[in-house]
């Protein structure tokens, strides 16, 4: 519409990273103003304080695992809430300055996932080099290309190699072809995404103290009202030893009855209770409700217990 600003969007930077291309593969950024913070806690500290509308940021890798800063961050802080998910495949290339020979390369710079993706092909081909972690593969791409470079190559997307004006040495250069990153937008909390009947919900829910079986207590919230989860982690919350919170990805829309109840459960049995979010899923998967979990379950069930303490017999 004429007069009204574009969107703005934070992501991962610098420039040439797997979240700027996870970003710009969602169409609610296409024309918007996208600008890279170094650090995912920066990223996010900006739609925190309103300067972005949203922010892209890295949550789990297929190789790697989750991206703890990520977690952590969304863990705390104002909150945020995760509206949209998107997967890029992890395609990793060795950058250097044109003119560089592979096997003058002596220092790498990368990220830790990316190194430890790249582990037996830097064994067959670089086996003496130095790797050397930095905060994103753009990061590294970037100090390779600038002027008064200290490192003789870096680890990146292909997509680093044009904004930086590098030589691909080598291309396709990780363990794992079939690797896959995890980004989510992230937006200040308001009206949430509508239910489509193939739906993620994320929480983060903090035990109450260290005692056998606390664990047990927040998965039975989700086992007694069939919602299966994805995905589920300890993360320590600094407040000392044993006392962990669970960052956890279910099946469903926070609308839906099961899932609704499964965190009014967690809310009782929990210190605290952090929702993150209900968006759509990526595949597109139908949510498989059990038996006597549907919608319609839940509110014939609350009828029943309504009658019988308003005394209406036929109800036993």
């Amino acid at each position: 519409m004429p007069g009204v600003p574009p969107a703005r969007y934070a992501y991962l930077g610098p420039a040439g990273t797997f979240t700027e291309q996870a970003l710009r593969a969602l169409p609610a950024t296409r024309g918007a103003h996208c600008e890279p913070h170094i650090g995912v806690a920066a990223a996010l500290e900006s739609v925190r304080a309103g300067e972005a509308d949203g922010a892209v940021v890295p949550l789990e890798n297929s190789v790697e695992g989750s991206v703890s800063v990520t977690l952590d961050e969304l863990a705390t802080g104002a909150p945020l809430v995760i509206t949209r998910e998107v997967e890029v495949p992890v395609e990793l290339a060795l950058l250097a300055r044109p003119g560089r020979d592979l096997y003058t390369v002596r220092t790498v710079a990368t990220h830790p996932h990316a190194a430890a993706q790249c582990r037996l092909w830097l064994g067959r081909h670089l086996p003496d080099v130095e790797v050397v972690p930095l905060g994103s593969t753009a990061q590294a791409a970037q100090l390779v290309a600038g002027p008064d470079a200290i490192y003789d190559a870096a680890i990146a997307a292909p997509i680093a190699a044009e904004h930086y004006r590098l030589a691909v040495l080598a291309s396709r250069i990780g363990d794992n072809p079939d690797a896959i990153t995890r980004f989510v937008l992230v937006s200040r909390p308001g009206a949430l995404p509508r239910r489509t009947g193939a739906d993620k919900t994320t929480v983060v829910a903090y035990i109450r103290d260290d005692h056998p079986g606390a664990l047990m207590e927040v998965l039975d919230q989700f086992a007694l009202r069939g919602v299966n989860l994805t995905r589920i982690e300890s993360r320590p919350t600094g407040l000392g030893l044993g006392r962990y919170c669970f960052s956890i990805d279910c099946e469903g829309h926070v609308v839906e009855s099961r899932v609704g109840e499964a965190l009014m459960g967690l809310r009782r049995v929990c210190s605290d209770v952090r929702f993150l979010g209900s968006y759509p899923r990526l595949d597109q998967q139908q949510t498989v409700v059990r038996i006597g979990t549907s919608d319609e379950d839940f509110a014939d069930a609350k009828g029943w217990l309504a009658r019988l303490r308003a005394g209406d017999p036929s109800s036993a």
